[in-house]
């Protein structure tokens, strides 16, 4: 049987249940983040810190050798930039390499990295070009080898882990032309039919998509009889007839990202190619991304090596008024930022991934810290790299080249990397995703007294519950280990950084009075001070980005020969970021979201359209949201397997 699809049409309430409802409710593990929002400080989660088995570190190091042969030897970063396309003999030469198979279990042909040293490894490559890091990121962070893994039957990770391990790319499809953090609007559908599922809908910035062999694909299965229904995660070939390629999309940066529009016309899945239940799509996304997040900071940490790199043989050759410009202040800061910033996005990034090997602890709210600090700071820092090149960072590799220079690609990374504050969840989304499990705690216990469909009686039993809760939790709220001139004594070493780890103590306790103060003001309105979260959310950022530096510092001091220079950058980073952290407390209460609340309601009505006078847009014709109504294709098939 078949059936049109339709796109659904859903409230504000009922996409924030859908959203929910995806979301992992339990908490089994300890969290450090969790934690920390709550005012708690638990050094102990983090320190000492966790350290690799010594087999797992020596198979890391040696791919990671043959990984950086291969990348010196095999890959010509200003090739894949000029011709916008990674040439096929490097795919197949990755794939000869292990690279495809990084995540996956050597039972299965792969090579069974642990997390650490795949991260350390797309920051190698990455650095060589982040087309390629993105290629390898969304083949196994978010493609076929992470959900197989985590939800896959063993028939299907024993017919598709192999193949994804060393000859087939895969891509995730979730993003619809109208659809895009708001999967309860999700409109492609695959309708039951037999022992089959018909696909029909459309998606966008389909990453690998263009080139893919595998895709998981997210469609809305209709509620009938025997079925469930919901949004449903399935594998797919990509040469299934009905699927069409019908784009490779360009974009200001990335330019080797094999990025497209796949349509699917009547497409035929087999039902043993569901992964999990009917329904269970979206959870089952959002439990892939718990870990397959900590890939974007990876070759953002790879990214800021690369441009401090730049900035310190930059500044020491370039003299301006008769001293290298390093020594100049205005430049000095800025190469500072970029080292202790560098240092301490390794840190967040090491502390998150050795986590996740050891699966002792659930990282779901420290691995999205570390895509948000990540994607945000990096782009800070290649800014400021353009700006000590001067004139020569807005200039291509190419152009400087062709002049006599040093070909070097400042403009490039700042381009590539912008897209980290939107892939894989806006720093926006971000933002409201991480607040919602900072403040689970609350919701747990007093989150039916806001509720407006509770009843008078589910409102007195919450109430009795926050009672209880709340005359426990707050009272620790008032002092802590953060005053005691003497705490964490142990960071006291050549450079002393127990302060900082004191401030981190006292902060996240106002940081939890802060968030109570709030929800005790403004209840059920709570969830539109995205401006108030938003906030508070980067001051958890930046006390988890200083605990990790602190607790990196210290295992380097002990096991490293730069443990007095690791203490200086932590020590750096520290007091950069506790301006950072006075700033946004401070914003906290005074701001401007009521004000620019108005301002937007005005500019949508019209009111300063007086203020756009004098122009000429550039724009050509169009919809600003093209249309995908479902049907067959009437484009040219782009896909291009590779092999």
């Amino acid at each position: 049987m078949t059936a049109t699809p339709h796109k659904p049409t859903v409230t504000e309430r009922e996409a924030r249940q859908v959203a929910e409802a995806a979301r992992e409710q339990d908490w089994r593990r300890p969290s450090f983040a969790k934690e920390l929002f709550l005012g708690r400080f638990r050094l102990d989660l983090i320190h000492p810190h966790p350290l690799p088995a010594d087999e797992d570190a020596r198979r890391g190091e040696e791919f990671l050798a043959k990984l950086r042969d291969f990348c010196e030897t095999k890959i010509d970063p200003a090739l894949i930039e000029r011709e916008a396309l990674i040439p096929d003999e490097v795919i197949n030469g990755l794939k000869e390499l292990g690279a495809f198979g990084m995540k996956i279990d050597t039972k299965y042909g792969g090579l069974g990295l642990t997390q650490v040293y795949y991260n350390k490894s797309l920051a190698l490559i990455g650095s060589a070009n982040p087309a390629l890091g993105a290629l390898l990121s969304a083949h196994q962070s978010i493609g076929v080898p992470q959900p197989l893994k985590l939800f896959g039957t063993q028939e299907q990770k024993d017919a598709f882990l192999p193949r994804c391990a060393r000859t087939d790319i895969s891509a995730f499809l979730l993003t619809e032309p109208d659809v895009g953090s708001d999967p309860a609007r999700l409109a492609t559908s695959a309708v039951p039919d037999g022992d089959d599922y018909l696909l029909d809908g459309v998606k966008l910035w389909t990453t690998n998509g263009v080139v893919a062999d595998l895709l998981v694909v997210m469609a809305r299965v209709p509620k009938s009889e025997g079925h469930k229904g919901g949004i449903t995660a399935f594998v797919v070939e990509a040469a299934s007839e009905g699927i069409t390629v019908e784009n490779r999309n360009a974009f200001m940066g990335l330019r080797g990202l094999e990025n497209g529009v796949t349509r699917f016309h009547q497409v035929r899945v087999p039902a043993a190619n569901r992964i999990g239940p009917e329904g269970s799509g979206l959870k089952i996304a959002l439990t892939t991304l718990n870990t397959g997040r900590l890939s974007l900071p990876a070759m953002c940490v790879g990214a800021g090596k690369w441009c401090l790199k730049i900035a310190r043989e930059w500044s020491a050759a370039r003299e301006q008024w008769g001293k290298p410009v390093a020594f100049h202040e205005a430049v000095g800061a800025k190469i500072s930022f970029i080292a202790a910033t560098t240092f301490a996005l390794e840190a967040v990034l090491d502390l998150s991934s050795q986590m996740a090997d050891e699966d002792r602890n659930d990282i779901r709210i420290e691995a999205a810290l570390a895509k948000l600090y990540g994607s945000e700071m990096a782009c800070l820092m290649a800014d400021e790299l353009v700006q000590i090149r001067g004139g020569r960072g807005f200039e291509t590799a190419a152009s400087l080249a062709a002049r006599g220079e040093r070909a070097v690609p400042a403009e490039q990374v700042l381009r590539d990397l912008r897209i980290n504050r939107i892939f894989e969840g806006s720093t926006e989304i971000m933002h409201l995703l991480i607040a919602r499990e900072a403040v689970d705690a609350h919701l747990s216990v007093a989150g039916d007294l806001i509720d407006p469909d509770k009843s008078l009686s589910d409102k007195a039993k919450a109430g009795a519950n926050a009672g209880v809760f709340y005359a426990k939790w707050l009272p620790k709220l008032v002092a802590g280990q953060g005053q005691l001139p003497r705490a964490y004594a142990e960071f006291n070493q050549d450079v002393d950084l127990s302060p900082h780890l004191r401030f981190v103590e006292r902060s996240a306790r106002k940081l939890a009075r802060s968030t109570f103060y709030a929800m005790s003001r403004w209840q059920g309105r709570m969830e539109t001070k995205q401006g108030f979260l938003g906030r508070i959310v980067d001051i958890g950022a930046e006390l988890f980005a200083m605990s990790a530096a602190c607790v990196r510092a210290e295992l380097l001091r002990t096991t490293e020969e730069h443990g007095r220079e690791a203490y200086q950058l932590a020590d750096a980073f520290c007091r950069q970021s506790r301006i950072r952290v006075d700033e946004l407390f401070g914003r906290l209460w005074t701001n401007t979201d009521d004000l620019d609340g108005k301002v937007v309601k005005g500019v949508l009505a019209g009111r300063y359209e007086w203020l756009e006078q004098g122009v000429i847009d550039p724009s050509g014709d169009g919809p600003w949201i093209a249309d995908a109504s479902p049907g067959p294709s009437k484009k040219e098939n782009v896909h291009r397997p590779i092999r």
